[in-house]
């Protein structure tokens, strides 16, 4: 019988996902967070650290439990990843970029009120060639939801609204906490399939 090499870059692969989903889905909370101008800060931002913390102890478990696997790859394993490894590394630096530029034509023109809805499009574009680079569906499904939201807030939402004494700023807040919820719930996702990675490999070994 065949035995199905699971190899340790595949594993930590998924566990960088959910780092990076830990902490970007943290930030997205802080910008919730600060369009409530003030309201329910301690509470919220305290809920928001324990998520991603908790995200973030999943990935550092997943890259500790890939230290057993094998670095033997199948021929040519080991090309493809560096060349994933390059093209992500153009896409998060493109991204970047394209977010840069957005911040500066939404300050010159004095529209800063735009520029979270406006990242947060570029960001769901930037998972859909993540998720053909890294053949991951649900990045497709993330993407998709993080550009529905922002094109939701700009189109269907007030910008700011008056509650008691505070001027919620509601563009940043709605696109703020949904970006923080898809990002973290895409994080736990990719952990689930690390931790399928890891029984196949370990179901493999136990066969072998």
């Amino acid at each position: 019988m065949s035995q199905t090499i699971i190899p340790r870059a595949a594993v930590r692969g998924t566990a960088f996902g959910v780092l990076f989903m830990a902490f970007f889905g943290t930030l997205w909370a802080g910008i919730g967070i600060r369009g409530l101008q003030g309201w329910g800060f301690l509470w919220l931002l305290i809920l928001s650290l324990l998520i991603g913390v908790i995200l973030l102890i999943g990935g550092i478990v997943l890259i500790m439990n890939s230290k057993r696997l094998s670095n033997e790859m199948m021929e040519g394993g080991s090309h493809r990843w560096k060349r994933k490894n390059m093209w992500f590394g153009i896409i998060f630096g493109l991204e970047g970029v394209l977010i840069a530029v957005a911040s500066v034509i939404c300050e010159t023109t004095n529209h800063l009120d735009l520029f979270v809805p406006v990242m947060a499009l570029i960001v769901g574009a930037h998972f859909f060639p993540l998720a053909h680079l890294f053949q991951v569906k649900i990045y497709y499904i993330s993407g998709s939801l993080l550009c529905l939201f922002s094109v939701i807030a700009l189109f269907t939402l007030p910008v700011r609204v008056t509650w008691g004494n505070y001027q919620i700023m509601v563009w940043w807040t709605f696109v703020g906490f949904s970006s923080a919820l898809i990002l973290w719930g895409t994080g736990v996702t990719v952990w689930i399939s690390g931790h399928r990675l890891l029984n196949r490999a370990g179901n493999g070994s136990k066969e072998a």
